[in-house]
């Protein structure tokens, strides 16, 4: 009896793993340019590749990945906040606080 992934919901999705082969550090003129200045020192990175999918195309660009990271959600957050000063605004209005004057 094989087993079987039946993790989200119970339906089988298979994970699709690009191939290796198509990251190389050429493609990156940034780890290009790492590799480069090793190179003049005698050094080699062995691990150097395994960093060239951050650069590629399909993973998006730095500026992508920044406003990701810190703007996701911020449309249903600034949404919220503007529910929450109108409601308390309007709560402030209907119902004011009589040991706030002095």
């Amino acid at each position: 009896m094989a087993a079987t992934n039946r993790m989200g919901g119970g339906h089988h999705q298979e994970i699709k793993v690009p191939d290796w082969r198509i990251y190389k550090v050429a493609d990156a003129p940034k780890l290009a340019e790492v590799e480069q200045m090793l190179a003049s020192k005698g050094l080699k990175d062995p691990w150097l590749r395994n960093e060239v999918w951050r650069y590629h195309p399909g993973y998006g660009t730095p500026k992508h990945r920044f406003m990701l990271t810190f703007f996701r959600g911020f449309k249903y957050g600034f949404a919220a906040f503007v529910l929450t000063v109108a409601g308390r605004t309007a709560y402030e209005h209907y119902y004011p606080d009589e040991h706030a004057h002095h």
